[in-house]
């Protein structure tokens, strides 16, 4: 039988050779349909690609055993904890339906109408990734990633942002780095004030005094590290090494360092934070500190889980460790290089 367009359920009955009535029966689970029938119905249902409606599905039974994960865009850091979501979904009944809400260049607010589209008629439960906002009392149950504003009443899954960029300028100081510079995220986002707390808490405990004039600003977008990198890197007194608050500013800093005729590492050291796929396949490969991402998509379903049971959280916020992952960006500086050699 060849069919056009969407599969209704009256297509399904004629080609079952039962009533409507039948397939809306086995479709949603009720008795009085014998297993014959029922097995010849799904048969068909397969053979036809057949698809409930999903927002008719939870309007009959107020749920539609779909989980929604909420992205502003899908990027590399979205997409490796999408990567975690989706596998920990393996051993559940869910289905997965991922989404981009900014659109236009919005940047805040995303989520409000992401949730207004998919909450009680999509989605049962959402995973927000990074939202700019976060409100109680959502349609579905939330629970947030990395949240740009920090904790609040909503459950929350993040990573050591501190500890993790302490460890960056510690690995920095250790291979004898003084004069570090610093490619800051956007200052209204939580994660990047953590990492730059963590990086004066390193250069403090060093002994070093932190040179402010080796800080510029960026917004964790690739491109928004050309110009701070430039700036850094430019001068006759440049920093021997620089830490960027994510990968993709690292790797767009070894990109200018690059253009300006400077090597990395044998110049200037670069260290990135996240260790996003991209920064395993960079030249030279990128030395960065890595987040669990897969874990903390894997950890952010296992709460929204326990929620849509009924249960009580054991913790609203919980936060995953980061590690250094040595690479071939980072290096001794210049004049201890050559000290040494």
């Amino acid at each position: 039988m060849m069919t056009h367009g969407r599969i209704r359920m009256e297509d399904v009955a004629r080609q079952a050779g039962v009533s409507v009535a039948t397939v809306s029966k086995v479709v949603n689970g009720r008795y009085g349909v014998a297993a014959s029938t029922t097995a010849r119905v799904h048969e068909v249902i397969a053979e036809l690609g057949y698809e409930t409606n999903l927002g008719a599905r939870a309007l009959r039974s107020s749920r539609t055993g779909i989980l929604g994960v909420l992205v502003a865009e899908f990027e590399p850091f979205s997409t490796q904890l999408l990567k975690g979501v989706s596998s920990a979904m393996a051993t559940t009944d869910y289905e997965l339906l991922a989404f981009a809400g900014a659109i236009h260049g919005e940047t805040v607010g995303w989520e409000r109408r992401s949730l207004r589209r998919l909450g009680g008629t999509l989605v049962d439960g959402a995973i927000i990734v990074t939202p700019t906002v976060i409100e109680p009392g959502a349609a579905v149950p939330v629970v947030a990633i990395d949240p740009h504003t920090g904790n609040g009443d909503v459950p929350t899954v993040d990573s050591d942002n501190v500890g993790g960029a302490r460890t960056a300028i510690e690995h920095l100081i250790s291979l004898g780095h003084t004069r570090i510079g610093m490619i800051r995220g956007r200052e209204d986002l939580e994660s990047a004030r953590l990492r730059e707390k963590g990086f004066r808490q390193a250069m403090a405990a060093a002994g070093v005094e932190v040179d402010e004039t080796l800080l510029a600003t960026g917004s964790y977008r690739a491109e928004s590290a050309v110009a701070p990198a430039r700036l850094l890197l430019d001068r006759r007194d440049r920093p021997t090494a620089i830490f960027a608050a994510n990968d993709l500013m690292a790797i767009r800093t070894v990109e200018v360092a690059r253009s300006l005729g400077l090597r990395v590492p044998e110049d200037v050291s670069v260290i990135g934070f996240d260790n996003v796929p991209e920064s395993a396949l960079a030249q030279p490969a990128l030395t960065t500190v890595a987040q669990p991402l897969a874990e903390l998509g894997r950890t952010a379903l296992h709460l929204l889980l326990t929620l849509l049971a009924g249960k009580k959280l054991e913790q609203t916020h919980v936060r995953l460790q980061t590690t250094l992952v040595e690479r071939a960006s980072t290096a001794p500086p210049p004049t201890a290089a050559a000290a040494v050699s």
